[in-house]
């Protein structure tokens, strides 16, 4: 290796070969691509965000990369085109909420479904997703037991657990209001 760099008269990789490469190139330059980025935005957080995930894709394509002249304008341009591309969904999410209008007004939460909720969180996470997919989203049992991996069999025990589990979690809340 040494007597190839002596020929070509080309420096030796930093020590520590590609990551150390690239972790020198995003300490140096990460923080002034967000400020530059931020200032062409007005988001800080957006500019972060963007950057962030330019300097990833730069870091798939590093080996290339990093024998360019200004890496850093290429993640510059795709940090920019990040950030156009969100203000663009922006804008058309914008639009499109307000073609739609104001949202329909939503009824205030009974008493009895906000007992429903507060007693299905007590219950562990397996069993409440069976009592919901089957009594809420009226699933048939065959369906459930398919959609949470699992036999018809045990999607059958959690919900007889979770229905005794559950009517004792309302009988408790029934009593203590």
């Amino acid at each position: 290796m040494l007597a190839h760099v002596e020929d070509t008269g080309l420096a030796p990789p930093p020590a520590g070969g590609r990551a150390a490469s690239f972790d020198a190139f995003y300490a140096t330059n990460a923080p002034r691509l967000v400020r530059q980025l931020h200032a062409m935005t007005g988001d800080l957080a957006d500019a972060q965000d963007c950057v962030q995930e330019a300097c990833a894709r730069a870091w798939q394509r590093w080996d290339r990369l990093q024998q360019y002249d200004a890496p850093e304008a290429w993640v510059r341009t795709v940090a920019w085109n990040l950030a156009v591309s969100r203000a663009r969904r922006v804008r058309t999410a914008a639009r499109a909420l307000l073609r739609s209008g104001p949202p329909a007004d939503v009824p205030a939460l009974s008493p009895d479904h906000v007992a429903l909720v507060h007693a299905l969180r007590a219950l562990p996470a397996d069993q409440r997703r069976a009592l919901v997919l089957h009594h809420l989203a009226d699933l048939p049992v065959a369906q459930v037991a398919q959609e949470t991996g699992v036999p018809v069999g045990t999607v059958k025990a959690r919900l007889s657990r979770g229905r005794a589990a559950l009517a004792l979690h309302l009988t408790e809340e029934a009593s203590r209001g």
